[in-house]
């Protein structure tokens, strides 16, 4: 009886740290990290983050503004005017593409400056009113 009792621990003991080593096997693999910092000056990876930098170009207004504006203006979340609706943005057209792409820029009522973007280029931003433009009128 107490060498089956043992076997069984045994067994028990066996299994349970089976189980632990599995379980920490997946929370290392959770919590590895996805990258590494590389300063400039150091030799660690200057040649793949050039690669991964390089750009082909600003991208488009409808891609800033699905990246970027989408999240008020298909809303209308504090007030933004929703794309497509020209009686929303009928008015703020009447004011001129200067003054809307000054607005989209430096921020204008709850809009911050660059729609909270403030890695976008200007380029990018104002490609970004020139499309909610041609998609309201």
């Amino acid at each position: 009886m107490k060498r089956v009792l043992a076997v069984v621990l045994l067994g028990f003991g066996i299994t349970a740290g089976a189980v632990m080593a599995n379980v920490d096997d997946e929370i290392r693999a959770r919590i590895q990290p996805i990258g590494e910092v590389c300063l400039q000056g150091e030799e660690c990876g200057e040649a793949a983050a050039a690669t991964e930098t390089a750009s082909s170009g600003p991208r488009s207004g409808s891609e800033v503004y699905d990246a970027v504006c989408m999240a008020c203006h298909t809303t209308g979340a504090a007030g933004a005017p929703v794309i497509g609706d020209s009686a929303a943005w009928a008015p703020r057209i009447d004011q001129g593409m200067e003054t809307l792409f000054s607005h989209s820029l430096n921020g204008f009522n709850a809009m911050p400056a660059k729609g909270g973007c403030a890695s976008c280029p200007d380029e990018e931003i104002t490609a970004a009113v020139e499309h909610m433009v041609a998609e309201s009128q």
